[in-house]
């Protein structure tokens, strides 16, 4: 199946505590449908001091978020639903508020 959701790809946050805040997916794990968001649902770890971290403490670090609660931002920086069109021997994603290709 292909995946509506890649890495690179510019999205909004539909729930949670950075609701309505824009990113770009940093990594996709498709086993788990969880996407990381670059500088979004941040949360704090406590790490202990060790030989490659002599200090340890407090460290933020980005969280997954769920593929349902993020989306796809179109051309005109809306949120939009992905869809799929084979175009010549290709399939290609397309947004479905303005139709237009998604490059990637």
């Amino acid at each position: 199946m292909s995946a509506k959701i890649k890495k690179g790809d510019r999205v909004v946050l539909l729930t949670g505590k950075d609701k309505g805040r824009q990113g770009v997916v940093s990594k996709v794990l498709p086993k788990d449908e969880r996407v990381f968001v670059a500088g979004v649902n941040m949360v704090q770890r406590h790490t202990k001091a060790s030989q490659t971290d002599p200090n340890g403490g407090i460290k933020s670090k980005e969280a997954s978020i769920h593929v349902s609660n993020v989306a796809l931002v179109d051309s005109n920086g809306k949120p939009t639903r992905v869809g799929f069109k084979i175009d010549g021997d290709k399939k290609v994603r397309i947004a479905k508020t303005t139709g237009e290709v998604i490059n990637g």
